[in-house]
């Protein structure tokens, strides 16, 4: 590709989760080199303002209401912007939701939402896109793990096995759609600053900062940053990685 290996020249991405917090972020970068967008999100007031601060860049982007844990409704997701921009180059699969508690007190209910919003919507929206990357000879998907799928934490055994299992997907789909030029990658985020951390006490985000050899938490700008790495051709010869942006969190 001639050029800056980084712009994105007109690639088409699909961002889960996208109308706020990490997943907007990604948007407006991947937008600002070069991509039309497409925020897949169930908050579509939301996903319609973000849409709104891309077009803003010139670029084209439509909101897709979706429940991404529902198989059909994310399949549909692949046709519709298949349908609407002509091919599908890129997709992020960011949604995430957290039910925190210590294990003994964990429901039913919450282990099976977070595993399905985190990890079956990962399943889900690759399914609904691959056949599309398959006919082009290429794409990326990379998804957004954890640095909590890596170490563990206590109170989050239903959100540190959703994001251990993407880290294993990943891994598994790089293998098999290698040969077809498809890159599987994850990024794995430590303690960033978003609307769900923010609520968090400030005793228990001071203790989550002090072991962080930085000593700050990130970004959504830096984690953007990393996913715009992963689907650019900057990194065409890297699959089945997990990149991590933590802080030096865990090596």
């Amino acid at each position: 590709m001639e050029g800056d290996p980084l712009k994105l020249h007109d690639r088409v991405a699909i961002i889960t989760g996208g109308a706020q917090g990490i997943g907007r972020a990604i948007g407006l970068l991947l937008a600002q080199n070069g991509a039309d967008i497409v925020i897949a999100d169930k908050n579509d007031q939301q996903a319609e303002e973000t849409v709104q601060e891309i077009s803003l860049l010139g670029r084209k982007s439509l909101a897709v209401k979706v429940d991404v844990s529902n198989f059909s409704e994310a399949e549909k997701l692949g046709k519709t912007v298949f349908d609407a921009f002509g091919r599908i180059d890129i997709l992020v699969n960011n949604a995430g939701i957290t039910r925190d508690g210590l294990f003994l007190r964990m429901k039913e209910e919450e282990w099976d939402e977070v595993i399905a919003i985190n990890l079956k919507s990962v399943f889900n929206c690759s399914k609904g896109v691959i056949r599309y990357l398959g006919k082009q000879r290429g794409g990326k998907i990379i998804s957004v793990a954890s640095v909590v799928g890596q170490m563990g934490n206590i109170g989050q055994a239903n959100y540190a096995a959703s994001k251990a299992g993407i880290i294993g997907f990943t891994k598994t789909l790089a293998r098999e759609f290698a040969s077809r030029r498809i890159m599987v990658n994850a990024v794995a985020p430590g303690f960033i600053e978003t609307d769900m951390t923010r609520t968090l006490p400030e005793k228990v985000r001071e203790e989550f900062i002090s072991n962080i050899p930085l000593g700050r938490m990130g970004t959504p700008e830096e984690i953007a940053e990393a996913v715009l790495f992963l689907a650019s051709d900057a990194s065409n010869y890297i699959t089945g990685q997990v990149i991590n942006v933590n802080g030096g969190l865990y090596m």
